[in-house]
């Protein structure tokens, strides 16, 4: 509590708790002896000191930690260690062959690249690169690559763009078993788009194994029987097509062209619920990127909630699409969003709390 202002009031922080706070958003760790003496002096607070030390803390190495717990919270990459994928279903990713410690490798690495090099938010969904070892580019389909060492690739597989083609992303929104267009599409929508999904129904029944005929189907076939009850299909209307688009990756993220249970060829087709039609994950991409306003409004408000490490309100919005709006004339890059939060009020201030009464103590009667 500042004893130098009243309950309520909003105050700017010194600058000592100012770099502590700067290099606990941007490395997850105390600041380093640069921003201390900078800090010293006085200094910090000041726009054009504060935009000097972002700029060079983005830069160094130690913004890594950025990338990946951010990185981690943002795409939900925690449920991962959840997951353990079939090992009858799926041998080549289980055991010795688990991949989910790489999975999240690569997206810290991507991302860090991309954070670092100060690049657009965009290219968070566009970027043409990756980082792979030998295991994961195997699992990419990717012969090139010898080692354990990860290294940055040129993909030659647009679907594999992106976050969307990021097996870790495709992993953490499929089931066990099987790959789930609700899960996949419920994802995208909510963590990609920041457009969280309809509530489902209560006591929603679970897709059955085989199909009216008692034979095999795919994903798509039990869905489009499901999707007719009235109650279910407004829901899946939105979230389903995105996910069908992402059939072409099985449960572990790697590609395939026809249903292990069906044996038939995968359907990729999805109809947004705008009429446009998409048959794959570059039509998607460029579709969720039509307007990149949303995509980059999900990003910078889930960075500002990791920066002030509390939950987003209604109040707060304003200020978050205003960010969006003046960092559209930079192409959205990183620093732009970043140097924003920083220099913004929520966090190079606080506000005294209220007093709260004394907490009253009671004797305990004697007992005679």
């Amino acid at each position: 509590m500042c004893p130098l202002h009243p309950p309520g009031t909003l105050y700017r922080i010194d600058d000592l708790a100012l770099a502590s706070r700067l290099s606990f958003f941007l490395w997850s760790s105390l600041p380093d002896d640069q921003l201390l003496e900078v800090a010293a002096t006085g200094k910090l607070h000041e726009p054009e000191e504060l935009k000097r030390q972002v700029k060079r803390m983005i830069a160094d190495p130690r913004s890594a930690t950025l990338a990946k717990n951010f990185g981690s919270q943002w795409l939900n990459l925690t449920k991962l260690p959840e997951i353990t994928p079939d090992p009858a279903i799926f041998p080549y990713a289980s055991g010795a062959g688990d991949l989910r410690e790489d999975f999240v490798q690569e997206i810290t690495l991507f991302m860090d690249d991309i954070i670092r090099a100060d690049q657009s938010v965009l290219d968070l969904l566009t970027s043409p690169y990756t980082f792979v070892n030998e295991r994961l580019a195997l699992h990419y389909d990717i012969n090139t690559v010898r080692g354990d060492q990860f290294r940055k690739i040129k993909l030659a597989d647009s679907s594999r763009f992106g976050l969307l083609g990021k097996g870790g992303v495709l992993m953490t929104s499929a089931y066990p078993n099987r790959t789930s267009p609700v899960l996949r599409g419920a994802y995208v929508l909510e963590r990609i788009m920041g457009m969280p999904p309809p509530i489902p129904p209560p006591a929603v029944e679970a897709l059955p194994a085989t199909n009216a005929d008692k034979k095999p189907a795919t994903v798509r076939e039990l869905l489009e029987v499901h999707r007719q009850k009235p109650q279910c299909f407004s829901c899946h209307a939105a979230i389903d097509p995105i996910g069908f688009v992402l059939e072409g990756f099985d449960a572990t993220g790697k590609s395939r062209r026809i249903d292990r249970f069906a044996r038939t060829a995968i359907d990729t087709m999805g109809e947004l619920p705008d009429g446009t039609k998409v048959r794959n994950p570059d039509e998607l991409r460029a579709a969720l990127l039509a307007d990149p306003a949303p995509f980059v409004q999900n990003v910078t408000e889930r960075l500002l909630m990791y920066a002030l490490g509390r939950v987003i309100e209604a109040h707060d919005m304003p200020f978050v699409r205003d960010i969006v709006r003046r960092s559209g004339a930079d192409n959205y890059k990183f620093s732009t969003l970043i140097t924003n939060i920083v220099l913004s009020d929520d966090f190079t201030k606080a506000v005294v709390p209220e007093a709260k009464d004394a907490p009253v103590i009671k004797q305990a009667a004697l007992i005679k």
